[in-house]
């Protein structure tokens, strides 16, 4: 079973029916960085320390999900 960070955000139904993620778009991982970075932003601050925490949260939602 593939992780949920692999998976698309936005799956289309033909990529559901194939399994083909080959081109996957924007992976949920992604998408859950980009709705944490809206959350945590803050201007006069390094974008690179955002973007790295973003994705530290994203990946905490992943493994809460894998939990419930």
């Amino acid at each position: 079973m593939e992780n949920d960070h692999t998976k698309p955000a936005f799956p289309t139904i033909e990529a559901n029916h194939f399994k083909d993620y080959s081109d996957p778009g924007m992976t949920l991982r992604d998408y859950f960085a980009a709705k944490a970075m809206q959350a945590i932003v803050d201007v006069g601050h390094s974008p690179e320390l955002f973007a790295n925490h973003a994705y530290k949260i994203a990946d905490a939602m992943l493994r809460a999900r894998e939990a419930s």
